[in-house]
């Protein structure tokens, strides 16, 4: 075991998700603590993770983010902490470029629908 990954953008898979388009970075399957992924978002399904809480950092373009039924806007360097249990999809004016990190990683079976 190295200790460390690095990777580049560009050699990740891009992947659809309930939220748009995911480009998977770092993933669970790297061993490490969290998950890293670059998501080009439009109108992503509301939804919610029992353990894992996720920080979306808001790159390129302006929307709302729903959170517990609370609507915030959102643009380029915006932050939004969304803690484990919190119910929250964006809505994105045309396009929202997005750097989501996750702790722990990413895992689709802890993707949670209403």
């Amino acid at each position: 075991m190295s200790g460390f990954v690095v990777r580049h953008r560009s050699d990740a898979p891009t992947v659809p998700c309930p939220c748009g388009f995911s480009t998977r970075i770092l993933t669970a399957a790297d061993g490490g603590p969290c998950s890293v992924h670059v998501t080009k978002i439009r109108d992503s399904v509301r939804h919610y993770h029992a353990e894992t809480t996720e920080v979306y950092f808001v790159l390129e373009g302006t929307g709302r983010m729903e959170l517990n039924g609370e609507w915030h806007e959102v643009r380029p360097g915006s932050v939004v902490r969304i803690d484990a249990g919190t119910r929250h999809r964006l809505i994105a004016d045309d396009e929202v470029t997005t750097v989501v990190m996750a702790m722990p990683a990413f895992n689709p079976a802890d993707e949670h629908f209403d």
